[in-house]
């Protein structure tokens, strides 16, 4: 049985929750096999899947397309699902709507970004039976609007703001929130202010869990390399190794060898070689006329 929302909210202050993102079947069935507790179908997709230049592109069609790979493939974590910029924004019938079709695709929940101004959607999708994870900090989708990619909480007033958006997204309903690029002392004072747990994206130790882009704990994404995403692995050279290895071998004449390939069945390639077949100008009143015909 998979993780629910009601057992991602007792992990608060029993056990640390891992959470990756995951667009794929094939990467989504590695990850849930290594212990991780929730499996993000995040809208970076747009940038690390889908090479735009930040997740506002993102579209709903696109978010249930990666959901539903992502859930075919998990059989231990939560799915949830990015709600794609505007997709929630516009009122509470657009994100009850956005969110029942990711739920539908195979996610067990939906994040939104915003705090207080928010709080509203996460009401209208949680009281539809939608759980739902909200995110304050830095905001992806807005950050243009509100200061760039910048680290939030630097200041005692920010920090405050930020408990504050924490408690209203936790009263409207919200059963954990993440906390991307939020300076470590208000992270903590955020995760303390609230009763559901917190998850870290270049927030510090002291959340309630953390989160990572696939893409970058893997080293296979460096149009952008955020200072908080550590690499555990440098899979990029390894993946243009093996295709360079490849194509020198086709080009080579090297693969396919014997092996990689399939034989006719006993005496059938006699047959055919007895019947002509494949040789060229024979067969079928195909043959091209003689010289001066």
């Amino acid at each position: 049985m998979h993780k629910t929302a009601g057992d991602i909210r007792l992990m608060k202050g029993a056990e640390k929750i891992a959470a990756v993102t995951a667009y794929d079947y094939a990467l989504a069935s590695l990850c849930d096999s290594g212990s991780i507790d929730v499996l993000l179908v995040g809208d970076s997709a747009a940038m690390v899947v889908l090479g735009q230049d930040g997740t506002a592109g993102a579209t709903v069609g696109q978010m249930c397309m990666f959901t539903s790979a992502v859930a075919r493939a998990r059989k231990n974590a939560m799915v949830v699902a990015d709600m794609p910029f505007m997709s929630y924004q516009p009122g509470a019938e657009t994100a009850v709507r956005s969110a029942g079709r990711l739920v539908r695709a195979g996610a067990d929940a939906v994040k939104i970004e915003g705090g207080r101004s928010m709080a509203p959607a996460a009401r209208a999708i949680a009281d539809a039976g939608v759980p739902v994870m909200g995110h304050i900090g830095l905001q992806p989708q807005t950050s243009a609007l509100s200061g760039g990619y910048r680290a939030r909480g630097r200041t005692a007033e920010e920090a405050r703001d930020l408990a504050e958006d924490a408690r209203s997204l936790e009263e409207a309903g919200a059963f954990s929130i993440v906390l991307e690029m939020v300076a470590r002392e208000a992270a903590e004072a955020v995760t303390r202010a609230v009763g559901v747990p917190t998850i870290g994206i270049g927030s510090g130790a002291g959340c309630d869990g953390q989160v990572l882009v696939l893409h970058d704990l893997l080293g296979i994404y460096d149009r952008i390399s955020p200072r908080f995403a550590k690499r555990y692995a440098e899979l990029a050279p390894s993946v243009s190794g093996a295709v360079a290895a490849y194509a020198a071998e086709v080009k080579g004449g090297l693969f396919p060898a014997a092996g990689h390939s399939f034989g006719m069945d006993g005496g059938e390639a006699e047959r055919l070689a007895a019947a002509g077949a494949g040789n060229a100008g024979t067969g079928g009143g195909g043959s091209s006329p003689g010289p001066g015909a």
